[in-house]
């Protein structure tokens, strides 16, 4: 690889990881359609589609690493929701993990269309009241949380993220859980999630390893910077942020496959 392949990685890593960190997000949203684009835009080889969901799954794995270790003496994450929910969410990712490469680029794509739309329609439906309760008095239908991360982890296993991007809107519109409970929970969710898309993307041959730790080392070091800036900021700013990225990301996603 070239120094310049090596600043781009690490840029589009970084960027990626440090507002994934600050939103609750894995990062493969944001870094999915990054790593596709913006490589060719400098002349670069362009990656595959299956090569960017290889990448992504292990950049997942260590962005939600640094973002759960500055969220460890916040109080925001919840035991129950994790434990239950991340269990159901591993079991879904491997599955769709594993299976993914059975897939053309074509259906990756569009399974990635399809849930960024999903998870913008869910931003923008009304959250109100939801961060009124304290998170000591929080009650969750974990069932329900169940069967919805065993769903969302089959999916974003195929594209190779860890399914936070649509797991916190499930979270925020589905289960009302509070903004801040949701981001930090989710990262750790994901985290949970991420080792099975992991393990499946590996021993399927899809993670082309020096691109992806370039990528690796730049999200460690922002998603944690990320986490730190999320806590300070208003949760109405954070789930706007979120909502805009899925928003972009969607278009962009469907434009490609449409025309």
């Amino acid at each position: 690889m070239s120094w310049t392949f090596i600043i781009v990685l690490f840029l589009v890593g970084f960027v990626g990881s440090y507002i994934s960190g600050m939103v609750g997000i894995g990062g493969a949203i944001v870094n999915f359609p990054m790593l596709l684009y913006i490589p060719p835009l400098f002349g670069l080889i362009a990656f595959t589609p299956h090569e960017v969901s290889g990448i992504s799954a292990v950049q997942v794995l260590f962005a939600t690493i640094g973002g759960v270790l500055a969220y460890r003496n916040s109080g925001y994450l919840n035991k129950k929701i994790i434990f239950s929910m991340g269990a159901s969410i591993l079991a879904g990712s491997f599955i769709g993990g594993f299976f993914s490469h059975l897939l053309p680029e074509s259906g990756i794509n569009l399974v990635y269309g399809i849930l960024a739309l999903i998870a913008v329609v869910l931003m923008f439906i009304p959250k109100k009241g939801i961060d009124d309760l304290p998170a000591d008095q929080l009650k969750v239908n974990l069932v329900l949380g169940m069967v919805l991360s065993f769903i969302v982890g089959i999916s974003a296993g195929i594209v190779g993220a860890g399914g936070a991007f649509l797991l916190v809107p499930i979270m925020l519109v589905v289960l009302k859980i509070p903004t801040r409970v949701t981001i930090a929970s989710s990262l750790a969710i994901t985290l949970i999630s991420s080792v099975g898309v992991t393990i499946g993307k590996v021993t399927t041959g899809q993670v082309p390893w020096l691109p992806t730790l370039v990528v690796v080392i730049a999200s460690f070091i922002a998603s944690s910077l990320g986490a730190k800036a999320g806590k300070k900021m208003n949760t109405k700013i954070l789930q706007a942020i979120l909502a805009v990225l899925i928003g972009i990301t969607a278009l962009k996603i469907w434009i490609d496959i449409l025309f």
